[in-house]
Formats: structure tokens, C-alpha cells, sequence
């Protein structure tokens, strides 16, 4: 959905695929666009539907080499009703151990596919994309030789979405995404990392749950970035568990470890582990937040509760100056969510941007050439 800013500039409100099942080929994604998204148009009542899809690398490197193959799923996306912005390339694939970070050239490959795809499925009327990506790597060995090397890639980065912009006349930009247990976690380390890195082209993709899990104060961490020249390209609104008291907790917890899929906990004291069942082990003090995604506007069972507050607060400052500091918001559904709650989480967004002064769909203009 189009929504406009007091300033006149677009704001894209999208549906996030990245907790879906990941599409191995076209037909599948094509099958996912009819059961999730267009689905959910229907639920809304809107005349288009933006989402932002998550191509894990096998599809995305016949997509990329396969014009055709482009040419289709811009047909199948236009037949439904629904525009594409933005591709998620923060998740690299289902299993297969630990993925690539960007001391790797299979990263800047997959992210560079997903830019070329991202300008031939754009709207007619966009001048510019986004692709979100990792926050470079886990910071536990992350070493000299990999910042070396990260640093070589990101510049072939760089010079690779200038090629695609000169090309295609169309711009993609990328995001990296500060977490917990990144080399881009709070705000500094990420101004400090990306300074050296070209600004017009790589920026920032705030994960609003993981934001919260930095215990940063929302307007501290988007000014901080911002006034060091980074831009805020995306960002995701969902939000984390929190609890006041693990201990009294542990067992209603419990419930919320998944084998397959790590949940960072973290407190106010900077302590940080990788996984929620770790923490259940170890219980550091709390309070903790765990990096579980909790959809808008569920609420997790009491007594854990969202971080809500870190959300909002984010999503005011975000839209609340002259100029959105952000033009793509992705409201994901985890894994198992229906189309009634993907539509009723966009349906709340939509209202909370309604209530910052976001104009309805209807009335919002494209993006000025």
C-alpha cells in the first residue's frame, strides 16, 4: 500500500514473506503470491498490495540470469494486484548450517541477483528499490581477515549497484541490518563499520524487534545513524518478547524454544547469548528480550509481554520530521500466520500511520522523478 507523508513523499507499507516457506522456483512463488498476498488484498479492500519478498539464492540466481522467467512474475504480481519495492535478502536459505556473511562472495552475489531482479519487477512509476541484507556477520570471529575482506566486497558492492542504476535506470539500494551478536549491532558500532562505505547506495534496514533487543533508546539509535549521513532504507515493524522476571517465567518460556530457529536474549547489562534455550540453562538477571517475532498486534502469553512501546516510539520518529526518515515499512507475519492475521496486522499499521498523519492509499502520489 501507498501511503503519503505530511511532506508529499510516498511511504510503501508492505507484507514481509520472510517467514514463510522458503519458494525453490517460480511456480511456488507464484502459488505463495495467490495464498498469502492476493488473499490478503482481498481482506483489505485495497486495489494493490505491496510485499516484499524473501528469494532464497537457488531461485534468485535463475531469476537473475533468466529475463523471461522476470518478465513472468512481473505479470503474476501485476495479475494480483501487488507491487514489489523491496526483496528480503537478510535469510540466505532453509538449514544448510551457518550462512554467508559479507566476508564471503557468495553474500555479494545473491544480493547482487536480487538487485537486478528487484528493477525489472519495480512499478513503472518507482525510481529506486531496496534489497535488506545482514549486519556483515557474527561478531564472535570476526576477525581481521574478514573485515579486510568484507571491506574488498562491499566496495564490488558498491561498484556492482552502480552498474545496475547505469544500466537500467533505475537505483537499488541496500540495507544491513543491525542485530544482537552482529558486527552491526547498536547504532555506533554500525556508523563506525559503515563510515567508510559508500552512503548514496548502502545503509540501514532497521528490524524494529531487533532494535528493541539493544535496550537503545528508539530516537537515540535513528538520530545517531542519521546524522552520521546513514540512510534509515527500510524498516520492519514487529516486535520482541519481554520479561521482567525470568525465573518466575521459565516454564511459560519454554514454550517459545525452537530447535531449528536460535531466539538472541539479551538485558539491559549487556548480556547477550545466542539462544533463548541457552539463557533458560544460564538466567542471566533480568529483565531480558528475546528476539522472537511477535506480529502486529499480537501479544505473547502473559506474563511475557511485546515490545510494543519500541515500536511505536521508533515509528513516530521515523515519520514525525519535515521528511520521512524511512520510504519502505515491512510488516512480516511469522511462519504459520493465516491471511485473516497478515491482514489484520497490515490493517493495524495502516492505523497507526493514519494516526501520525499518513494519508490513505488513494490519495498518495509516486515518488518524484
Amino acid at each position: 500500500m501507498r501511503l503519503r507523508h505530511h511532506s508529499g513523499r510516498v511511504v510503501h507499507l508492505s507484507h514481509g514473506t520472510t517467514y514463510l516457506r522458503p519458494a525453490r522456483d517460480l511456480h511456488t512463488l507464484v502459488n505463495q503470491l495467490d495464498t498469502y498476498a492476493s488473499a490478503v488484498r482481498g481482506r483489505l479492500g485495497v486495489d494493490t498490495l505491496g510485499v516484499s519478498l524473501w528469494l532464497p539464492p537457488i531461485l534468485a540466481a535463475a531469476l537473475a540470469v533468466e529475463g523471461r522467467a522476470r518478465t513472468r512474475l512481473r505479470n503474476e504480481l501485476l495479475a494480483r494486484g501487488l507491487e514489489v519495492v523491496t526483496l528480503s535478502g537478510v535469510s540466505y536459505a532453509e538449514g544448510g548450517g551457518e550462512a554467508p556473511d559479507w566476508s564471503s562472495p557468495a553474500r555479494l552475489e545473491y544480493t547482487l541477483d536480487l538487485a537486478r531482479i528487484l528493477v525489472d519487477l519495480l512499478p513503472d512509476d518507482a525510481v529506486r528499490g531496496a534489497v535488506t541484507t545482514v549486519g556483515l556477520g557474527r561478531r564472535t570471529g570476526w576477525d581481521t581477515g574478514k573485515e579486510k575482506a568484507s571491506a574488498r566486497i562491499l566496495g564490488r558492492l558498491s561498484a556492482g549497484l552502480a552498474e545496475v542504476a547505469w544500466q537500467t535506470g533505475r537505483a537499488v539500494r541496500v540495507g544491513f541490518q543491525p542485530e544482537p551478536g552482529y558486527v552491526l549491532d547498536s547504532a555506533a558500532a554500525t556508523v563506525a563499520a559503515l563510515a567508510p562505505y559508500d552512503k548514496e547506495r548502502l545503509g540501514v534496514s532497521l528490524d524494529l524487534a531487533g532494535l528493541a533487543c539493544t535496550w537503545q533508546e528508539p530516537a537515540d539509535a535513528i538520530d545517531t545513524l542519521t546524522k552520521a549521513g546513514l540512510s534509515i532504507i527500510r524498516a520492519q515493524l514487529t516486535a520482541a518478547v519481554e520479561v521482567g522476571h525470568p525465573v518466575a517465567a521459565a516454564e511459560t518460556l519454554r514454550a517459545y524454544v525452537e530447535a531449528e530457529h536460535p531466539h538472541q536474549v539479551t538485558n539491559p547489562a549487556g548480556a547477550y547469548l545466542d539462544d533463548l534455550a541457552d539463557a533458560l540453562r544460564d538466567f542471566p538477571p533480568g529483565p531480558w528480550r528475546i528476539r522472537y517475532p511477535i506480529a502486529l498486534p499480537d501479544a505473547p502469553e502473559p506474563p511475557l509481554t511485546a515490545t510494543a512501546d519500541v515500536w511505536r516510539a521508533a515509528l513516530r520518529h521515523l515519520m514525525g520530521a519535515d521528511q520521512p526518515y524511512t520510504e519502505y515499512l515491512d510488516v512480516p507475519a511469522p511462519a504459520g500466520d493465516g491471511v485473516d492475521q497478515v491482514a489484520a496486522g497490515l490493517a493495524y499499521a495502516k492505523n497507526e500511520l493514519a494516526d501520525l498523519g499518513l494519508s490513505p492509499p488513494a490519495e498518495a502520489c509516486a515518488l518524484p522523478r
